[in-house]
């Protein structure tokens, strides 16, 4: 949309709603008065109505952007100071540091895990090749020989 046609699309906007307003006073005359007192009131309602839209639209053309630090914001700019970038980054900080333990922690308890599969396998009796057979399972089904003393 052209910015420079706004102003007249507004005038335009504006000349209509005197023609409409002309030719609503004109027969205005020829009814009854609880009928005029409605069309007055609503008549005010719209235009208070338009007056808050005028009014809202002025405020937000009259905020601009400002651009600091890499960041663009709305309205003024506000200096916070040195202590409310520390509170910004304080839950950054705390989520990066516990994510970093969680994972220092898994990776030792998953080590630990592979560790007592790996001594288990080595102290066995069963020889490591042997879980390469595929014969493994029927000896895994099989019942240990009781030993009678």
């Amino acid at each position: 949309m052209n910015i420079a046609a706004s102003p007249s699309i507004e005038q335009a906007a504006d000349r209509f709603a005197r023609r409409v307003t002309a030719r609503l006073s004109e027969s205005n005359q020829l009814l009854a008065y609880d009928i005029t007192e409605r069309l007055r009131a609503g008549r005010e309602r719209a235009l208070s109505e338009r007056r808050r839209e005028v009014e809202v639209h002025h405020r937000v053309a009259a905020t601009a952007v400002q651009y600091q630090g890499g960041s663009a914001t709305l309205g003024a700019p506000q200096r916070h100071g040195w202590w409310r970038s520390v509170l910004t980054a304080t839950p950054l900080a705390a989520l990066a540091i516990s994510l970093a333990v969680f994972i220092t922690s898994q990776t030792d308890f998953s080590t630990h895990e592979v560790a007592e599969v790996d001594a288990a396998l080595l102290t066995d009796d069963l020889p490591p090749s042997a879980y390469a057979d595929p014969g493994f399972v029927q000896f895994i089904q099989t019942p240990p020989p009781v030993s009678t003393l």
